[in-house]
């Protein structure tokens, strides 16, 4: 007779093998994603939060990256309120907020030491405080994102408080980000002008018309203030555009995965359209390796952008599309070159290997240095977070096998991206008898205040120096690790 597990031992006798299965599986996965729920992420937040608003008390600048050497090594360097990863940071708090309000148990701080009222308390002010500048960005009509600028901190603003003014700031991002949209090509302009590369200078916008992978990850603002405000000219936008860069960015790749019947798609950077015709001009990269390589953040764009479609619309077009990109960008982090698999451990059973599921910034770029690969953490998380869509959107259609399939995806990518990339730097929040509470640093080497290090905003060779930043923690990185644990969260996986 075989023994039981000890979480057999714990279930009651009517519960099926089914069952049992799934709760086994559950228990397994919040063992080995256990990181997610120390106080850990929370703590960093915190006191990034308090730290970086001592002499910025109305926030105009905003944490970007983290360098992991040179003179500013383990702070966070930061950038004007008007770049695009301004909203990020914000989104940190709030996530970290819901994590606290919603699912209490998981947020590390249970240990009796701390009230986790006053968690919350703190959480919610410097949340206001970081986000509350950023709502004067929604009026603006010369970026196409706003969906990353105001989404991360006004949507918890609006589902957790009820907070009328984060709505309307939503509905009028939207309405800027529309007005955007050109019918002759069908699609939201994204760039300007791209002049930030050695041999580029694109600066006419009545030749050009700029549109980059990444946008579709903004779809979601234009979705989402259709939902809540009754417009459904935002979402018709939203859909127009999915579908023509459906057409213009979605390369068919020839390859195959194993359990997949579908295409598999890679996608290029950035297309140019004349703006006259809508017919396309040229096809180019700005961050990744070459116009004709696959950027692996781009990629992941994609996914995330794509999923996002099909869940709002239902369009099974745009379901396809993120399933066929997410398999390619899996088959290349399955046959990457040996040398993205590091040895972390070594015990008993042998060396303990990570990596492999932490993509090369550039699926196609040369590797530079074969014992530390050039990755960005960034891009397996943004994949990861569009495969949990897939996941429920799977579920929903009654599809378990590939709901399934997506979901261990994101599963294996977070539990190699926290084995490889997690700062031994930790912070952890503490009771003392002076103050409520601190934040304490600990852990090997000095403060290092990102949650995760390995990121690349950008590599291309013909990038302007003060663009080409790499190997670094990113607060974007953070920032869809922590909406990832919100949605595993939600789901009961972890």
């Amino acid at each position: 007779m075989r023994s039981s597990s000890p979480v057999e031992q714990s279930l009651p006798y009517n519960v099926s093998p089914d069952a049992e299965k799934i709760i086994s599986e559950q228990s397994s996965w919040s063992f080995r994603l256990s990181e997610l729920y120390s106080d850990n992420l929370i703590a960093k937040v915190l006191r990034t939060a308090a730290v970086y608003l001592e002499n910025n008390e109305i926030p105009s600048q905003y944490p970007e990256i983290v360098p992991q050497t040179g003179i500013n090594q383990g702070k966070w360097e930061s950038q004007e309120i008007d770049f695009w990863t301004s909203g990020f940071f914000p989104g940190c708090i709030y996530s970290a907020l819901e994590t606290c309000i919603r699912h209490p148990g998981k947020s590390g701080l249970h240990h009796g030491a701390i009230d986790p009222q006053l968690i919350i308390r703190e959480l919610a002010e410097s949340g206001r405080r970081w986000s509350d500048p950023l709502k004067g960005q929604a009026l603006r009509t010369d970026t196409h994102d706003l969906g990353f600028v105001i989404l991360p901190s006004m949507r918890p603003r609006w589902e957790l408080f009820h907070d009328q003014d984060a709505l309307k700031t939503i509905i009028q991002a939207a309405n800027s980000l529309a007005s955007r949209f050109d019918d002759r090509v069908s699609a939201v302009r994204s760039w300007d002008t791209f002049d930030w590369h050695d041999n580029v200078k694109i600066t006419s916008q009545e030749e050009n018309y700029l549109v980059i992978i990444d946008s579709m990850a903004n779809m979601e603002l234009l979705f989402y203030a259709a939902a809540q405000s009754g417009d459904v000219r935002l979402a018709n936008i939203a859909v127009a555009h999915s579908r023509t860069l459906m057409s213009s960015h979605l390369r068919k790749e020839t390859c195959v995965r194993k359990g997949y019947q579908g295409v598999l798609y890679s996608t290029p950077h950035l297309v140019n359209f004349d703006p006259r015709t809508g017919l396309i001009k040229e096809i180019r990269t700005a961050q990744g390796y070459s116009d004709s390589s696959t950027w692996s953040r781009g990629q992941s764009w994609g996914i995330l952008g794509y999923a996002q479609a099909y869940q709002w619309s239902g369009h099974g077009e745009f379901l396809e599309a993120a399933c066929g990109l997410a398999e390619y960008f899996l088959l290349k982090l399955e046959t990457a070159p040996d040398c993205v698999d590091k040895v972390i451990t070594s015990g008993s059973t042998g060396p303990r290997k990570s990596g492999r599921y932490v993509p090369l910034w550039d699926f196609d770029a040369p590797i530079e240095d074969f014992e530390d690969p050039l990755r960005d953490v960034s891009a397996g998380l943004i994949a990861a977070n569009g495969m949990v869509i897939l996941a429920q959107c799977f579920t929903a259609l009654g599809d378990h096998r590939r709901s399934a399939r997506y979901l261990d995806a994101a599963l294996i990518i977070v539990e190699d991206t926290l084995n490889f990339a997690l700062a031994r730097e930790k912070a952890h929040v503490v009771h003392t008898d002076v103050e409520p509470f601190k934040i304490n640093i600990s852990g090997v080497g000095e403060r290092f205040d990102a949650i995760l290090k390995h990121s690349t905003v950008c590599y291309n060779a013909f990038s302007f120096r003060k663009n080409k930043a790499h190997d670094h923690g990113l607060v974007y990185a953070d920032y869809y690790l922590l909406t990832l644990k919100d949605r595993l969260l939600q789901m009961g996986i972890i």
